[in-house]
């Protein structure tokens, strides 16, 4: 059996998990850097603190889920943090949906910072709405693009954090 490209494979379970501990690490990690980018953006009126950041959170992004988790550079440094923690295992098919649905926001900002001619107030608020996913993610453990995956597809999310993927009965 080959290793899947995102997430491992773990006794006991029916599909790819990953260390939720790890990817909340991330999350928060993104989420410092971005906020900061985010202020001096405000502060100055420019988008040029946050190109850095936006281009970087895109990347961290991609590598995820073009060639997996383990490229990615924020997810390195969560495991890092988190490396001596018991993990907590999560589907990987749905992580890889809303980082999927992150890379797809982050490229329109980054587009909105550069290429397309739109209001600076625009690109903050781009910015807002991903900097708020990341901060859900990291302070209370929900993932918003988790969420939407049961909503937007077919396939619902198995082993979520904190049991929320279980359906009442």
């Amino acid at each position: 059996m080959t290793a899947p490209l995102i997430g491992t494979r773990v006794p006991g379970f029916d599909v790819p998990v990953i260390d939720e501990r790890a990817v909340r690490a991330a999350a928060g990690i993104l989420f410092l850097a971005g906020a900061v980018a985010f202020g001096m953006a405000a502060a100055s009126g420019s988008t040029r603190p946050l190109q850095p950041f936006g281009m970087f959170f895109m990347l961290d992004m991609m590598l995820r889920i073009t060639m997996g988790d383990r490229w990615s550079p924020a997810l390195l440094v969560g495991r890092l943090i988190v490396r001596r923690q018991a993990p907590e295992w999560v589907g990987a098919p749905q992580k890889e949906f809303a980082w999927w649905l992150s890379f797809g926001l982050a490229a329109v900002s980054c587009a909105s910072m550069g290429f397309l001619p739109v209001p600076f107030s625009l690109t903050l608020a781009l910015c807002g709405v991903c900097l708020s996913m990341l901060f859900v993610e990291t302070a209370f453990g929900i993932c918003v693009g988790c969420a939407l995956q049961r909503v937007l597809t077919r396939t619902p999310p198995q082993y979520c954090p904190g049991d929320t993927c279980s359906v009442p009965t």
